[in-house]
């Protein structure tokens, strides 16, 4: 049976074939359309072709960086990407991020979690409200009326509080550099000053988590940045 042209298409770029038939097999599982590519070249091609939803993409292409992949896509389209990558250090991991990939998973990786933030890219990409009501749990946050509740009543946050609160938000379930968050919210000249960010963290999960020592809302993604759990 021929598969709906409504279903989301995802582009798998890996030039390892039994990665590509792994997630190939997984994917069509799901209910989604895959697309293939096997070098960065054929990707950026295949990104104008297929016009994908999101993009899962290896760093170890065998004709350039996933790096410079992700910079190419990123001058003309916002596609969601992920990397999928054996490469488990800090630096590439900032590195992949501050190129403009939107999430990264170390392989090997559990299925479940791959289609976890797929799901998570294609709600991001599909929200059209330009100032959405968030909600998950206890915590609701209205961003056209900059109102923050948990269990229902209103928590008073400091301008810098509600700014960085916000930023997480328009990102929910995207891992967010500490670089990012700093030039975003307080601009390039506190790129090296991370305990500013780390201060305004912990004041934002004291007023908004049960237990702060264990944050169920801001997650941090350790070396990297933190992420606002999705809804």
């Amino acid at each position: 049976m021929t598969k709906s042209n409504n279903l989301p298409r995802i582009l798998v770029v890996d030039d390892e074939p039994a990665i590509q038939r792994f997630l190939t097999t997984a994917l069509n599982g799901e209910e989604f359309i895959v697309h293939q590519a096997e070098t960065g070249h054929a990707a950026l091609t295949a990104v104008v072709t297929t016009k994908p939803e999101v993009i899962l993409l290896d760093l170890g292409l065998p004709d350039m960086d996933g790096c410079e992949v992700i910079k190419r896509i990123r001058q003309w389209s916002q596609v969601p990407i992920i990397v999928l990558s054996v490469r488990d250090r800090e630096g590439d991991k900032v590195m992949a991020l501050n190129a403009g990939a939107d999430d990264y998973l170390t392989k090997p990786f559990g299925v479940g979690e791959l289609l976890a933030r797929i799901r998570v890219a294609l709600r991001r990409t599909l929200q059209q409200t330009p100032e959405p009501v968030y909600r998950i749990d206890e915590l609701e946050i209205d961003l056209a009326r900059r109102r923050v509740l948990v269990r229902g009543e209103e928590v008073s946050l400091t301008p810098t509080e509600y700014d960085l609160l916000r930023l997480l938000v328009t990102h929910a379930g995207k891992v967010l550099t500490h670089r990012q968050i700093l030039k975003e919210i307080w601009g390039a000249a506190y790129l090296e000053q991370p305990h500013v960010l780390r201060v305004n963290v912990s004041n934002l999960r004291h007023k908004l988590e049960k237990d702060a020592s264990r944050p169920s809302y801001i997650l941090t993604e350790v070396g990297v940045g933190y992420r606002l759990k999705s809804t």
